[in-house]
C-alpha cells in the first residue's frame, strides 16, 4: 500500500462540501489498510488526529488560512512536504494541484459546472476554476470525480482521457444524518423560532447555481393561498447571490421566510428530517450531497434532473424544473400529497444506504495503488 499525503488545507471553517468529503473519506480510510499523512490548517489538526489515530498529521503554516497564500504554498511548500514525509502519492482534494511534485499526484474535480453553467459564476471565479481544472486534467496522474455525469462532461468539454478518470461517489455518514425523533425535530424548530409551524427546507451555499431565488418565488406561489402555509427556511452560507435579497423582498407579509445562516452540525438531522419537503432546485451539481443527506434524514426531496442529481436521487426523489412557476406547481402537488411524501421518505432512506464512504475510500485506494505502481 503506498504512502499517501492528503492535502486538507483547502477545508473551510464552515466544513462545507470539501470538508464533508474529506471527513467522510478519511474516516473510512482509517478502517482500511492505508498509510496516510495529512496536512491541514492548524485548527483542524486535532480533529484529524482523532479521526486518523494511525496517520501522521501535519500542521500547515498559519498563512494557508488565506486563499492566495494557500495556493502559493501549494506550489512550493506542499511538494517539499511530500518529499519530507516520503509520500509515494500526493492527493489534492479540491481542483488545484502542484505543477511539480516529487511523486504522482491525484486530484478530485468536484464538478464541471464552471464550463456547463458559466453564467452562474462571477468572472474571476469562473476563470480561476476553469484554468485550475484544465491544468489538473493535464498534470494529474489520475483524476477522481464524484459522479458519472461529471466524468462525462469533462470528457465532452475538455477531451479528457476517460482511462485516467475514476468515479468515486460520495457517501453519507448515517451516524450524523439519520431520521430524527420528534423531540429532536421540536428542538430545532424551537431554535429556529418556528414552534409547530411546518416548513420547506433548503440547505446549501447561496450561489446562483443553487437557484434559491426561484425556490423562494416558487414557494410563494405554492403556499400563498393556504390557510396554514408552511414556512421556507433557507439555511447555509451567505454566498454571493444578490437576487436572493430581491426575491425575499417580494415575499408577502403573511408568509414566513427564515434565513438563519449556518446551522450547527448537530442540528442538521432535526432540520432536514423535520421538514415537510427538502427542496433543492439546483441548475446542476457535480454530485448533490445535500439531497443525499436529506434522504438519509427521511425528508421527501424535491430537486431537478440536472447533471448528477438523478444519479443520486434515482426514483427516490421528486423532480421539478428550474423555473419558479414549475417549482411552485410541483411543490404544491407534493404538499398536497402526504402519501407520496411518505413513500419518498421511505425510498430516500433506502437509497441513501447505497452511498457509503467505505465504497468511496476503496476507489481512492485503487487509484493511488495504480499511480504508485
Amino acid at each position: 500500500m503506498p504512502r499517501v499525503l492528503v492535502d486538507a488545507t483547502s477545508v473551510p471553517a464552515d466544513r462545507g462540501g470539501v470538508g464533508r468529503y474529506l471527513d467522510g473519506l478519511l474516516g473510512a480510510l482509517a478502517g482500511l489498510d492505508a498509510e496516510l499523512a495529512v496536512v491541514s490548517q492548524r485548527s483542524d489538526t486535532e480533529r484529524y488526529a482523532r479521526l486518523l489515530p494511525k496517520a501522521e498529521i501535519i500542521a500547515a503554516p498559519s498563512a494557508v488560512n488565506h486563499r492566495p497564500a494557500r495556493l502559493a504554498w501549494e506550489q512550493t511548500g506542499l511538494p517539499l512536504l511530500a518529499q519530507q514525509v516520503r509520500a509515494q502519492v500526493l492527493h489534492a482534494p479540491f481542483y488545484t494541484c502542484p505543477l511539480r511534485a516529487p511523486c504522482p499526484v491525484t486530484v478530485t474535480v468536484h464538478d464541471a459546472t464552471f464550463f456547463t453553467e458559466p453564467e452562474h459564476y462571477d468572472k474571476s471565479r469562473r476563470t480561476f476554476f476553469r484554468s485550475a481544472i484544465k491544468t489538473s486534467m493535464r498534470r494529474a496522474a489520475r483524476v477522481i470525480v464524484p459522479s458519472k455525469a461529471t466524468r462525462d462532461e469533462l470528457i465532452r468539454l475538455l477531451d479528457a482521457d476517460p482511462t485516467r478518470i475514476d468515479v468515486a461517489y460520495h457517501g453519507v455518514d448515517t451516524t450524523a444524518f439519520y431520521p430524527p425523533p420528534a423531540d429532536e425535530q421540536a428542538r430545532v424548530r424551537a431554535r429556529l423560532g418556528l414552534g409547530g409551524t411546518q416548513y420547506v427546507a433548503f440547505l446549501g451555499a447561496k450561489e446562483p447555481r443553487k437557484n434559491v431565488p426561484n425556490l423562494i418565488r416558487g414557494w410563494v406561489a405554492a403556499v400563498s393561498g393556504r390557510t396554514d402555509p408552511p414556512a421556507l427556511v433557507i439555511a447555509g452560507g451567505s454566498g454571493h447571490d444578490d437576487e436572493i435579497d430581491r426575491a425575499a423582498a417580494e415575499v408577502p407579509a403573511h408568509l414566513r421566510l427564515l434565513r438563519p445562516g449556518y446551522l450547527r452540525y448537530a442540528d442538521l438531522p432535526g432540520y432536514l428530517g423535520g421538514a415537510i419537503v427538502a427542496a433543492y432546485p439546483s441548475h446542476g451539481e457535480g454530485f448533490g450531497l445535500p439531497i443525499l443527506e436529506a434522504m438519509a434524514c427521511g425528508a421527501p426531496v424535491l430537486t431537478t434532473p440536472r447533471l448528477s442529481l438523478p444519479e443520486v436521487g434515482g426514483e427516490a426523489v421528486a423532480y421539478t424544473g428550474e423555473e419558479a412557476a414549475v417549482i411552485g406547481t410541483d411543490l404544491a402537488a407534493l404538499l398536497d400529497d402526504p402519501d407520496r411524501r411518505k413513500r419518498l421518505s421511505a425510498a430516500g432512506q433506502l437509497r441513501a444506504k447505497e452511498f457509503t464512504w467505505a465504497s468511496s475510500a476503496e476507489v481512492h485506494l485503487a487509484a493511488w495503488n495504480r499511480v504508485a505502481s
